[in-house]
């Protein structure tokens, strides 16, 4: 996999150039790179106690984003998921503690642990008052194992950062950190590894299936599963959480996004967090937030903090909104009703058994060819033509017993408003048009193969797009025109083939999501909307 890095040897400091960028009335990095790369806060005066994290980059925001007021003074940055050294240490220990003392909070890595216990060790002996907190958060692993720091980190960063904020003692602090280093727990799940910037990606995570517990390195976790939802996946997660958890007690709850989730999957997930048995437990909802990532991982992590009154002020304790997430309220909003003006006509439902069989048919063909058609547009556009006729064919397949069938006009004006409402996207919308139009043409005199000719003809006036500009109306409107001639199906469903068929050879197009794509993408390829026509006219037939 390719990234936008410049060289393996510059990621780290070329990307903590670019997230210095503007920031130096809060942040800065002290001159020591490429060895030492330490952010820290430019308005500390080493008045109270210092908070230093750190560890291997790769996991941004964690740990340079959580810089500043109220949260830690100081980020030691190593390389891509290797521990910083401990020259690095030593150098941020040295830049931002004074008299009040130093807590290091350090993920339970053995490169980790070891580094900046030497940097402690040796802060000691030049008189500096320093201390350390192990994070060991990680419940994937058997308990005769190590356990990692991972997510839950960050829990320990906004609360101890709150007591230092306030002019708590290092011993204090200190003591604070260890409480809530002590009940916190976390569980990671992935469909995907990481891929690392320089090296060759080896994906060991099957299609189909989603490793529990892996590392923020990638590291293999307890056990690979089946995955198929988001419902089944949140409740695997949850239920090894809900084994640290004890009765009667609430908890706040981070849900971390591992790098590669998009937005609408990490809302999903937030989701069926909600709905969980465990959530009248939950307090306070962290996220779903790019927190400690491992890079581009498609996964994410839920950790669970074990509330007190002084754990919950700390996390409520105000830092700068661009470093941490708004705790958030496990409640659905109040839902409000759709306005009258768009609530669904009551159709008086008719039988009429030829239109209720050609409706069928059409259906079939629609859900038949969902993943040819998805495949096709995949080519040349965003891949879902077919999911969106499939839904708009089950949708009429649903709905057929309550359409009036031998009323042409009610007919097409109930299909237009299921369309509306069913099938997204301009294709949804300018077919809902053309059985709207053919609707009104049909009141006012019109046979139903006049109507829809007409009502392809709005399409056309609404659209923008004409025959010759690779759309569906380059099948449809040669369809439609032979049955106007000679009411033949059969020379209509040839007429759609031909039609599209066409398409194959328009490397323009003047309409729709192609008329973005460069031609050697679309050469050889018919336009999906045309290749739908024709094969719902050539099932029709058959």
């Amino acid at each position: 996999m390719d990234h936008f890095i410049n060289s393996k040897e510059t990621i780290v400091t070329d990307a903590l150039d670019g997230f210095l960028l503007g920031r130096g009335n809060t942040i800065t990095r002290l001159d020591g790179y490429p060895d030492i790369k330490v952010v820290v806060r430019s308005d500390w005066k080493k008045e109270k106690v210092a908070l230093i994290s750190g560890g291997g980059s790769g996991h941004e925001p964690a740990h340079a984003g959580f810089v500043g007021s109220g949260l830690l003074t100081a980020a030691i940055c190593g390389e891509v998921f290797a521990s910083p050294s401990v020259d690095a240490v030593l150098a941020g220990i040295l830049a931002v503690t004074g008299p009040s003392g130093c807590l290091l909070i350090v993920k339970n890595y053995t490169g980790d642990r070891l580094n900046f216990g030497l940097a402690a060790e040796k802060a000691r002996a030049l008189g500096l008052n320093v201390e350390v907190v192990i994070v060991d958060d990680d419940i994937a692993l058997p308990n005769d194992i190590q356990a990692r720091g991972i997510a839950g980190t960050v829990f320990v960063h906004k609360v101890a950062g709150a007591q230092a904020e306030q002019g708590k003692t290092l011993e204090e602090v200190t003591n604070f950190a260890k409480m809530a280093a002590s009940s916190v727990y976390s569980l990671g799940l992935s469909l995907m590894t990481c891929s690392i910037p320089g090296i060759d990606h080896q994906e060991r995570i099957e299609p189909g299936m989603a490793e529990l517990g892996l590392g923020i390195h990638g590291e293999p976790g307890a056990k690979k599963v089946h995955h198929e939802t988001a419902t089944d996946a949140i409740g695997l997660v949850l239920s090894n959480l809900a084994n640290k958890m004890e009765e009667d007690r609430n908890y706040a709850v981070l849900l971390n996004n591992l790098g590669g989730c998009t937005p609408l999957e990490m809302a999903i997930v937030a989701g069926e967090i909600e709905k969980s048995e465990l959530s009248p437990s939950f307090s306070y909802l962290y996220g779903p937030a790019l927190l400690m990532t491992s890079l581009n991982m498609q996964g994410f992590s839920i950790s669970i903090l074990k509330l007190t009154q002084e754990l919950e002020e700390a996390l409520l304790f105000p830092v700068p909104g661009e470093i941490w997430p708004q705790a958030k309220k496990l409640e659905s909003p109040e839902i409000l009703a759709v306005s009258q003006a768009l609530e669904k006509t009551a159709w008086i439902a008719s039988d009429q058994p030829e239109v209720r069989n050609f409706v069928l048919k059409c259906c079939d063909v629609l859900e038949q060819q969902e993943k040819f058609l998805n495949e096709l547009d995949a080519k040349i556009g965003d891949g879902d033509t077919g999911s969106s006729l499939a839904n708009a064919a089950r949708s009429l397949r649903k709905a057929i017993d309550e359409f009036p069938l031998k009323d042409n006009a009610q007919f097409f004006s109930a299909v237009s408003e299921l369309l509306s409402r069913s099938m997204g996207g301009s294709s949804g919308v300018l077919i809902a048009i053309m059985f709207s139009a053919a609707a009104n043409k049909v009141k006012s005199g019109k046979d139903w193969k006049s109507a829809l000719h007409a009502g392809l003809q709005r399409v056309m006036e609404m659209g923008g797009a004409r025959p010759g500009d690779r759309t569906f109306i380059d099948a449809l409107g040669p369809a439609l025109k032979k049955l106007q001639e000679n009411n033949n199906l059969i020379e209509a469903a040839r007429a759609a083939r031909r039609g599209s068929d066409r398409t194959r050879d328009m490397i323009s197009a003047k309409a729709g999501r192609a008329a973005y794509v460069p031609k050697e993408y679309l050469t050889g390829v018919p336009d999906p909307g045309a290749e739908a026509v024709a094969l719902i006219f050539e099932g029709i037939v058959a």
